[in-house]
């Protein structure tokens, strides 16, 4: 049997897999600090295996979901013999497979999360974090394989997991479907730059954990069970706990529902030692495993004889049973710390306290001792999580009130607003997280006609207009669909006082815009208007290099309003940097071409797509406070292809001007004269081989006309990013 040695915790090494032909040096491997590009081309149309015209959302909506229900339900009890359930039912197995594939979420750039079944894939489905959930997954395939096409495994696996609460007789919030699979691991996503599991020294660098991490180490979903770096101090790890969550979304109250919810279900294991019994994981096993990992060589290797997390026992008395024992234990009896049979930090009742046991997981007719992680002692020794926890030991239903919106909140917070839930267990309360827009009206040709015109005859510059839309659009995260032009946010606290936004210049143009939506006869919103302002922007832009192209223009957006706008939850839409507008702010980690390929692959563009956003964007003068970096053009205002032709004309020679090179100067070769200025964000596309490609097609002399074309319908793409429930 393999041991689970050093080299299969590392995500950088292969296991136990020997050298395969195709595995010898990439170009990464010379130049490690090759911009990554490749973030832009994931989950293409030719990584799927669905039908360009494939429609996941009517496919969903005719499943007979009553019988689904009923089989995911039947499921349950239906115990396997390669994998028993532990007392005979899946439920909170299911429960930890759901919980963990949507506990990747973080607020702070909407990656992870349960919307695209990533799970599937490495690093996460390899995880230490996730050790033996490969099982769960397969337990379910018979279901997957059953409903095919019409059921993701992103969905199945949270409706599985919600199916499960509901059988061990908790109610639950609701049941949304609507999240697509992908195809290939979505490697864009940065879990922190340690090459080994269970370290955290890079994310703590400074004394803070990075940004945007959500966890306190490589490998897991929040924190270390066992305490902070394994050391089982409480307080500390209540300190992980909030800091954890909270950058999940959850603020103490969700914080507290959500462990005791989750840990009235199931248990742990820590049969034995994992060092010694304990293959690698799925990503490092051997061929013939055929993707399955942590292979058990310890006794049974199932049920009693399970070795996960290396924690062993059950929380509460009844493990597949929704009742409020875990408060009861929790705060009822003394906790002495202790260890499992793997040598893990637990914790155990007192002999004083008398407390009750669980039944042992393989004969319910043994039992076994209760038991707490350090991160549960947490929530009896920190005050403010002792507060709550009281008051849910005394208020039952507050307690499951709260454990069922907070569950839905975890399963669903990544999906976007509620017009693309799906089935008919999807609540009808919008909650604040959802970010509610009221619904807006569609305006008629002739209106629209006579709103560009109110627009054109104002004073507000192309510069102006263009800026306020791209503002708008632009907080869009294709990661969990946030943000964007519907719901005019970009009048409203936070997005208003923006840096970015310039709130001075921004005011102006919402002064004016607030006038046109005031004097028109018609029934308008200050979203539908901020974007048409871009549109007559580029129109007049167009016009300006000789071309006659009416650019598309989707009505519909309402406007949300303070009440509906949570603050908190907003201000992690602020961008740190918008390679587009060319800003940036001070002493960020990674460069401005970094951070704007970052910025593009939220946006869901295109390597084309950003370059000849930046390029006309460029032309416009829609930079950050008018800054004159990156305009190469005598023609601000015209939507030219000036900023390509000229970042490649060889007749001008850069040199940094900074000490940090994020800022350049560019001189005629000839006489020395400085002829432009520009930041990393510009002179990238004339340094990296892959942009100076795509650049060279768009800056060619036949290439003006198809620059116009291919701007205007990036732009468009950008400003309808958000339009779920909208008829294009």
């Amino acid at each position: 049997m393999e041991k689970n040695s050093d080299i299969s915790k590392c995500p950088f090494m292969g296991g136990t897999q020997k050298q395969t032909a195709g595995n010898g040096t990439s170009v990464r491997d010379f130049w490690p600090n090759e911009l990554k590009l490749n973030i832009l081309r994931q989950n293409g149309q030719a990584s799927s295996p669905m039908a360009e015209n494939f429609d996941y959302a009517a496919a969903f909506n005719s499943i007979d979901y009553a019988a689904l229900k009923a089989d995911v339900m039947h499921f349950m009890t239906d115990s396997q013999d390669w994998w028993p359930a532990d007392y005979g039912n899946y439920g909170p197995f299911m429960v930890r497979m759901a919980w963990h594939s949507a506990g990747t979420y973080r607020v702070g750039d909407g990656r992870g999360g349960a919307r695209s079944g990533s799970q599937r894939f490495a690093p996460i489905n390899s995880w230490p974090d996730n050790g033996n959930l490969d099982k769960a997954r397969l337990l379910l395939w018979p279901i997957k394989k059953k409903y095919g096409n019409k059921l993701s495994w992103a969905d199945l696996m949270i409706l599985a997991g919600t199916c499960a609460m509901d059988s061990m007789g908790f109610k639950t919030f609701g049941f949304a479907g609507g999240r697509e699979d992908v195809w290939e691991p979505e490697q864009d996503i940065y879990w922190g730059s340690e090459t080994v599991f269970g370290e955290n020294k890079e994310r703590y660098a400074e004394g803070e954990l990075e940004d945007p991490l959500g966890a306190v180490m490589m490998g897991w979903i929040y924190v270390n069970p066992e305490g902070p770096n394994g050391v089982p101090d409480p307080m500390g790890s209540a300190k992980d706990v909030r800091e954890t969550f909270g950058r999940m979304a959850m603020n103490d109250e969700e914080t507290v529902a959500l462990t005791a919810g989750g840990h009235t279900f199931g248990k742990s294991h820590g049969a034995a030692d994992p060092d010694k019994y304990v293959g690698p994981s799925p990503h490092g096993a051997p061929i013939e495993e055929m993707s399955t990992g942590w292979k058990n060589s310890y006794k049974s290797g199932v049920l009693d004889d399970t070795i996960t997390s290396g924690i062993e026992g059950a929380w509460t008395p009844n493990p597949t049973t929704w009742d409020h024992d875990y408060f009861d234990v929790l705060l009822n009896y003394d906790w002495e710390l202790t260890k499992s049979p793997a040598g893990a930090h637990q914790w155990k009742p007192t002999a004083a306290s008398k407390a009750k046991r669980a039944p042992k997981a393989g004969d319910a007719s043994n039992t076994q001792d209760l038991m707490m992680t350090t991160a549960d002692i947490a929530l009896k020794v920190d005050p403010e999580y002792l507060k709550i926890s009281k008051r849910f030991h005394k208020d039952h239903k507050a307690f499951e009130d709260a454990f069922a919106r907070a569950w839905y909140k975890l399963t669903h917070r990544d999906m976007g607003p509620i017009s693309r839930y799906l089935g008919p267990d999807t609540p009808k309360e919008e909650l604040l997280w959802q970010d509610p827009i009221p619904q807006g009206t569609v305006l008629s040709e002739t209106e629209i006609a006579t709103l560009k015109e109110a627009i054109s005859n104002t004073d507000l510059s192309v510069s102006q207009l263009a800026t306020t839309a791209w503002a708008a659009a632009s907080t869009f995260r294709g990661s969990d669909m946030r943000g964007g032009a519907n719901g005019g946010r970009i009048r409203l606290e936070p997005q208003k006082s923006w840096a970015v936004n310039n709130p001075y210049e921004l005011n102006k143009v919402l002064i004016v815009i607030e006038g046109i939506q005031k004097d028109f006869k018609g029934v308008v919103s200050i979203a539908d208007l901020i974007v048409l302002g871009g549109t007559v922007a580029i129109e007049k832009g167009v016009k300006n290099a000789g071309y006659d192209i009416v650019v598309p223009f989707t009505s519909g957006r309402g406007d949300a309003s303070q009440e509906q706008t949570d603050l908190v939850s907003f201000g992690y839409l602020e961008p740190k940097a918008d390679g587009f507008r060319n800003f940036i702010k001070k002493d960020l980690k990674l460069a401005a071409e970094e951070l704007l390929i970052d910025k593009a692959q939220l946006l869901t563009l295109s390597i084309p797509e950003m370059t000849v956003l930046v390029a006309g964007m460029r032309a416009l003068g829609t930079n950050y406070d008018a800054s004159k970096y990156g305009l190469f053009t005598d023609t601000v205002g015209t939507l030219t292809n000036d900023f390509l032709v000229n970042i490649l004309d060889f007749s001008t020679t850069w040199k940094a001007t900074s000490e940090d090179d994020t800022l350049f100067e560019g001189s005629d070769r000839k006489s020395g004269e400085i002829k432009y200025r520009g930041t990393r964000a510009d002179l990238i596309f004339g340094s990296n081989t892959e942009l100076r490609a795509i650049a060279e097609v768009y800056a060619a002399d036949d290439a003006k006309e198809r620059f116009v074309c291919d701007f205007v319908a990036a732009w468009t793409k950008v400003m309808e990013l958000d339009l779920f429930d909208i008829k294009k």
